[in-house]
C-alpha cells in the first residue's frame, strides 16, 4: 500500500477484510466536534480516532504523546490490530490525518496510509457514507513505542550547539517570526534559533490534495531545506509538524523526527534561547 492513498482506490479496497479505515480530525475551532462531526457522515466502515485523547494527561504541554500502553489500548479497541492495513483521513483544515499517521508509525503500526484530499474529496465525489457511532471490533496490538523519530526538549537543546539536524517550523510566517502572538498563554513568541519555516498549508494544491513529487521537493527547497541532512519538524503543538513529516516520508525521507513539545514547550521555557524575524 503506498503511504498516499486515492479516492478511487479506497472506494474498490473497502470491505478488505484487513483494511482498517481511521478518521483522524481535530479542530482548532473550539466549536466543532469532531466526533459529532464524525456520526453526522463518515466513510462506510471508519473508526473514530480521538487525538484529543491520545494525548499525555500527566503534562500540561498540548497534544504529548501518550504512553504506548495507552495507545496500544485506544487502538485495539478501534479493531486496528496487528496485520491490518489502516489508511488514515481527515475533515480538518490543518490535515490531522498526518498526526493520526505519524502516531500510528511511531507505535508500530507497519502498514498505514493517508487519503489525498480526505473526507472533503471524497464527499465532493459523491461517494457512500454512513452516519452514526462506529461498530468497533477488538483485535489485538502489540505495545511498542519506536523513538527514533521523536526528539525531545533535551535534544533540541543539545542540537542548538550542534546543529546536526535541521529544524523546520510548520507554524505561519507570522508565528514564526514572532510578529503576532502565541495563542497559549505563557509561551513567548518567536522560534528556535536557526529553524526554518515552511507553514504546513504550503504541501497542498489548491484543490486540497497533497503537493506531490519535483513540486513538494520544490516546496522545501524554498524555504532552505536540505533534503541531503536530517530533519526535525516543529510547530505550535505537534500536529502539523506531522504534516511536514509526511510530506518528507512520501519523498522518501527517512531521516526525519518530530518534536513532540513543539513551540508550546520551546517558547514556554525561560531557559530556552529564541530567535524572532524570518529564518536567517
Amino acid at each position: 500500500m503506498d503511504l498516499l492513498v486515492t479516492t478511487e482506490w479506497l472506494e474498490k479496497e473497502l470491505g478488505a477484510s484487513d483494511l482498517r479505515v481511521v478518521d483522524a480530525s481535530w479542530f482548532l475551532e473550539p466549536d466543532r466536534d469532531p466526533a459529532a462531526e464524525f456520526e453526522a457522515g463518515h466513510i462506510p466502515g471508519a473508526v473514530f480516532m480521538d487525538l484529543a485523547d491520545l494525548a499525555d494527561s500527566t503534562t500540561d504541554l498540548p497534544n504529548m504523546l501518550p504512553s504506548a500502553e495507552k495507545f496500544a489500548s485506544r487502538m485495539q479497541s478501534l479493531g486496528l490490530g496487528d496485520g491490518s492495513r489502516i489508511v488514515v483521513y481527515d475533515n480538518s483544515p490543518v490535515h490531522t490525518a498526518a498526526r493520526g499517521w505519524w502516531m500510528l508509525k511511531t507505535f508500530g503500526a507497519h502498514d498505514v496510509a493517508v487519503l489525498d484530499g480526505g473526507f472533503a474529496k471524497w464527499k465532493a465525489e459523491g461517494r457512500a457514507l454512513e452516519t452514526g457511532k462506529a461498530i468497533n471490533r477488538h483485535r489485538h496490538y502489540t505495545v511498542w513505542f519506536d523513538d527514533k523519530g521523536v526528539r525531545t526538549l533535551a535534544q533540541m537543546k543539545a542540537n542548538i550547539g550542534s546543529r546536526s539536524e535541521q529544524v523546520v517550523d510548520a507554524r505561519s510566517a507570522e508565528r514564526f517570526a514572532g510578529s503576532l502572538p502565541e495563542p497559549r498563554k505563557g509561551v513567548e513568541p518567536g522560534h528556535i534559533p536557526g529553524a526554518r519555516n515552511l507553514p504546513h498549508d504550503q504541501l497542498f494544491n489548491a484543490d486540497g490534495t497533497w503537493k506531490q513529487g519535483d513540486a513538494l521537493k520544490a516546496a522545501f527547497e524554498a524555504a532552505g531545506v536540505d533534503l541531503e541532512r536530517g530533519v526535525v519538524t516543529s510547530c505550535g503543538s505537534g500536529i502539523t509538524a506531522a504534516v511536514l513529516a509526511f510530506g518528507l516520508a512520501t519523498l522518501g525521507k527517512r531521516d526525519v523526527a518530530l518534536y513532540d513539545g513543539s513551540w508550546a514547550e520551546w517558547g514556554g521555557d525561560p531557559s530556552t534561547p529564541k530567535e524572532r524575524g524570518a529564518a536567517q
